[in-house]
């Protein structure tokens, strides 16, 4: 999260006091359909990630932005996106790019999955933000290898830290027609520190509630926590062009002193739930594609 941190929070909902008329039922049916297997293409259905490899990717959190940046782009072929698929969007007034990976998919519409990559000077960023910027290679790689109807594309976003710079850059040269065309946007930001979380004031009520249903299918946990009063994401600069977004993080008032200080390393993980955030992502990213028009 940007750095801009406050100390009040909203407070925790439950699923149960969440899920919108129909997502029960919508849970019932995802029930016998979202799985990590080999199920034909119209199902919903990804390829998990290893739990040893997830946590390689976790840990590999380099202490510098620019080198924070090679490693993702070092992740991201490791994963199998390279080529034409791999590009670097430079950002006006910043050394480090926007990472674009991108999944081509059957039809011209868009789903956008989006981290920032950099930190602030104190700490080793491992929770803020490489908890979700070296989930997006692996996203990548559990919706590989299958047809996909949308086009996925995940941004590893420079300079959030400095005030959503990359996030901003990267909507301000979407085009109308881009725009129009992008389903949604997921951003994952500051994960690992306990069971998901959604910012339901940075997201848009249909997708929050398919997430919830789909982790409900899944018995995975998740909760509402709104940090308005907390910092900012990158989700912003795209609720400001009106394009449907969800955001998803896992801090909470006492967590909150985590972020931005020397304790956020790799001993604050909770793996159990950070890999739990990754699975439900992962369901939740094959359904907006089997579902989304």
């Amino acid at each position: 999260m940007s750095n801009e941190l406050r100390s009040q929070f909203l407070p925790a909902i439950g699923v149960g006091l969440f899920l919108a008329a129909g997502a029960t039922s919508l849970a019932v049916a995802l029930q016998a359909q979202v799985s990590a297997s080999s199920k034909p293409a119209s199902t919903i259905s990804f390829d998990a990630v290893d739990r040893k490899a997830i946590e390689a990717r976790l840990k590999s959190a380099p202490q510098k932005n620019p080198e924070r940046e090679a490693e993702l782009e070092r992740m991201f072929e490791q994963a199998g996106c390279k080529g034409a698929s791999l590009s670097e969007q430079p950002v006006s007034h910043q050394d480090l790019p926007n990472v674009i990976c991108s999944e081509r998919g059957g039809s011209a519409s868009f789903i956008i999955v989006g981290a920032h990559y950099d930190k602030v000077a104190r700490g080793s960023g491992v929770i803020d933000n490489w908890s979700g910027a070296s989930l997006l290679p692996s996203l990548f790689e559990s919706l590989d290898g299958r047809p996909r109807k949308h086009t996925f594309l995940f941004v590893g976003f420079t300079a959030e830290e400095q005030g959503m710079i990359g996030s901003k850059f990267y909507v301000k040269w979407m085009t109308p027609q881009q725009v129009d065309e992008t389903r949604a946007m997921v951003n994952i930001d500051t994960l690992a520190l306990g069971p998901t979380k959604v910012w339901l004031n940075h997201s848009a009520p249909a997708l929050a509630s398919a997430f919830f249903a789909v982790a409900q299918s899944m018995k995975l946990p998740v909760a509402v926590v709104n940090a308005d009063n907390v910092g900012d994401d990158d989700s912003e600069s795209f609720i400001r062009r009106k394009i449907p977004t969800l955001m998803v993080h896992s801090v909470t008032q006492p967590t909150l002193r985590i972020l931005h200080s020397k304790d956020d390393n790799y001993g604050a993980v909770r793996f159990d739930d950070y890999y739990d955030s990754y699975r439900l992502l992962a369901a939740y990213l094959a359904y907006l594609d089997a579902t989304l028009p």
